[in-house]
């Protein structure tokens, strides 16, 4: 079986994992990326002992542009030969009225959203330019296809990633590589927990009276994008609850 890699942020937690079991149970090795050390190692040694997947773990920030492009670059050769790049590392910091905003916040989520997808497809895409393969998953948000009250700038960041994708595809093309785009609405991973800085009682409401997404239905979704023959691209996907029928409104 040819040996396939695939590299996922945000790899710790939520989607990211999920995506990073689903794909070792089909036979790929990862490279797994993320700020958290301990989780990635866990996520790494479980995913040996289930599926003897063998993993690569670099415990990095991807706003940090020099970390990334220095930790990309210095894979062993083995590993430099990545199939997939799932851009799946993002965030949503308060929930306030534009005038009310916390810049802070906003330069979190601008940094994270846009650049570190950015620094992180700059390093990898010369790899697949070089083997001639590829398939880049860029993971959005249903507030990148619409937008609701208070969520200002993270809907701008996730309406740049759905740009981004589409650039992405039309540069990539002709290499030949891959990109699509998938854009969950309301999903329950540590996303509400970020967005209100740890305060989980808050974001345990966010959830509360329907049945929400979880990761591995997203995760499913990006397993089909990959799944597909090669002549075929998915170009996005937009997955909802079925209690969610536009990015701000949830039947309860």
């Amino acid at each position: 079986m040819e040996r396939k890699i695939a590299l996922i942020t945000g790899a710790s937690s939520g989607i990211g994992k999920a995506t990073a079991f689903l794909l070792a149970q089909n036979g790929y090795h990862l490279i797994l990326v993320g700020r958290r050390k301990d989780r990635l190692i866990q996520v790494a040694q479980e995913l040996k002992d289930k599926f003897q997947t063998e993993s690569v773990c670099l415990t990095l920030d991807v706003r940090n542009r020099e970390d990334v492009l220095s930790q990309i670059s210095l894979l062993e050769k083995e590993w430099q030969s990545i199939d997939v790049l799932v851009n799946n590392a993002g965030l949503a910091m308060g929930l306030s009225t534009i005038e009310n905003g916390n810049i802070d916040h906003w330069d979190i989520m601008i940094d994270t959203n846009i650049k570190g997808l950015l620094y992180v497809t700059r390093a990898v895409v010369p790899m697949m330019i070089e083997h001639k393969k590829g398939h880049i998953i860029n993971v959005g948000s249903i507030a990148g296809k619409e937008i609701y009250a208070n969520g200002n700038v993270y809907c701008a960041t996730k309406h740049a990633v759905d740009a981004l994708n589409k650039s992405m595809r039309l540069d990539l093309c002709k290499y030949p590589i891959k990109v699509s785009a998938i854009h969950p609405g309301a999903a329950e991973t540590e996303f509400s927990i970020v967005r209100f800085e740890g305060d989980e009682e808050r974001a345990k409401k966010v959830y509360d009276g329907f049945e929400n997404l979880i990761a591995e239905d997203v995760a499913e979704g990006i397993w089909f994008m990959l799944n597909r023959p090669p002549h075929v691209n998915i170009n996005e996907m937009t997955i909802m609850p079925t209690a969610q029928p536009m990015a701000g409104l949830i039947i309860r």
